[in-house]
């Protein structure tokens, strides 16, 4: 690396003075002082807004959304469909019942039966049995008879107007009529035109374009003089106002305002940024006390405390309570069945005392003899039936 090389200060731009220089460091000095404490303000600010939106925003949101669904939701769901829907079909059904099956029925079996029937039917057979031959009847008489006659009777009117009317107003048309306005009124009217008229508008168009264009070359020099004295002031008037306002005002803006407004800018980004590390140590520094005053004391305490004596109360407490718990629970289940197949069995009997057996076991076999135990005469349905030979007759009687 070439340190005699003149290297170019990072930042800079071109057009910066010695006044760019020497006020940089202190106006960003003087930025931090007043950016440091915003920015501490916004990043805490910050930070609240996160464990907040955290811890309290969203298990409240949650939790309203969970009432929203379980007051309002779910109640609304229900009627909707065990309620709203049922009465919206039964309303439906009415209404097709009692307003549109009435009007289709009325349509299809009273309107079109007599629209067709009734005025459709007798009309076509009118038409077509009276009034079509009537009117071939009145044709046959209009172009047999009354035609030719009316063919003659215009051949004679036209002759009759021709002669009388047409001719004689053709005869006044051509040898009067035009005659007199020929050579009375368009004549003298077109020599006048052109032996009158003409001349003196050609003479009197002449005159007048002399006369403009004798007072559009005057009008033209005195707008020249004008207009060459205006341009003169106005050539002054802008090198004024150049000279002493714009030129003024650029060097100021140019060296003076662009300089310091980018430095500002320059130096509230810095400021910024360098407010931003500052303000993420403290809250680190600030993380790290509340840890080691507050969240280890309680990270301990709940690892090394609570969490064997939770321990401690769900092996010992909680699983024997649940156990007996469902032990209990399967015993009353137990016991509800018991007793419902008992008050099942004892209104089964007590309908066959009163009402007798059904017909499906009436119509039984009979079943064979139950067996007795020996010494008694109690029958039990579940012992093997015992054989009718004596004690005392041989068991090989029929054997060989």
């Amino acid at each position: 690396m070439d340190y005699g090389k003149h290297q170019t200060p990072q930042g800079y731009e071109p057009g910066e003075g010695i006044l760019t220089t020497l006020i940089r460091i202190p106006v960003r000095i003087v930025v931090l002082v007043l950016v440091l404490p915003a920015r501490m303000v916004w990043d805490a600010l910050t930070a609240l807004w996160h464990a907040a939106d955290r811890v309290l925003l969203r298990p409240l949101g949650r939790a309203l959304l969970w009432l929203l669904d379980t007051l309002v939701l779910t109640p609304l769901t229900w009627l909707y469909t065990w309620v709203l829907a049922p009465l919206g079909k039964a309303v439906s059904w009415l209404a097709v019942a009692l307003f549109i099956w009435p009007w289709i029925g009325l349509w299809r079996y009273v309107i079109v039966p007599v629209a067709r029937y009734g005025i459709a039917a007798p009309a076509v057979w009118l038409y077509r049995s009276v009034l079509t031959p009537l009117g071939h009847g009145l044709r046959w008489i209009g172009t047999a008879l009354l035609l030719p006659a009316l063919h003659g009777l215009g051949n004679g009117l036209g002759w009759l107007i021709t002669v009388l009317l047409i001719v004689p107003l053709g005869f006044l048309w051509r040898y009067v009529i035009l005659p007199v306005v020929r050579y009375g009124l368009v004549v003298p009217v077109v020599w006048l035109y052109e032996a009158v008229l003409t001349p003196i508008g050609r003479g009197t168009v002449w005159i007048l374009s002399a006369l403009w264009q004798g007072a559009a070359w005057v009008l033209g020099q005195i707008w020249r003089g004008i207009t060459a004295t205006g341009r003169g002031l106005g050539l002054a008037g802008a090198w004024l106002v150049m000279t002493l306002l714009v030129a003024p005002l650029a060097w100021t803006y140019r060296q003076i305002l662009a300089p310091v407004g980018r430095e500002i800018a320059a130096a509230f980004e810095v400021a910024w940024r360098v407010a931003g590390y500052v303000s993420r140590a403290v809250g680190r520094a600030l993380a790290t006390i509340a840890w080691y005053l507050i969240g280890a004391p309680v990270s301990w305490a709940y690892r090394t405390v609570c969490t064997p004596v939770g321990h401690f109360l769900r092996d010992a407490v909680w699983a024997p309570a649940r156990r007996a718990a469902a032990e209990a629970g399967r015993a009353a289940r137990a016991a509800l069945a018991t007793a419902r197949e008992t008050v099942r069995q004892a209104r089964r009997d007590a309908w066959r005392a009163l009402v007798g057996a059904p017909a499906a076991e009436r119509s039984r076999e009979p079943r064979g003899i139950p067996a007795r135990t020996l010494g008694s005469t109690t029958t039990v349905p579940s012992a093997a039936q015992a054989s009718e030979t004596p004690l005392g007759g041989d068991p090989f009687a029929k054997q060989g």
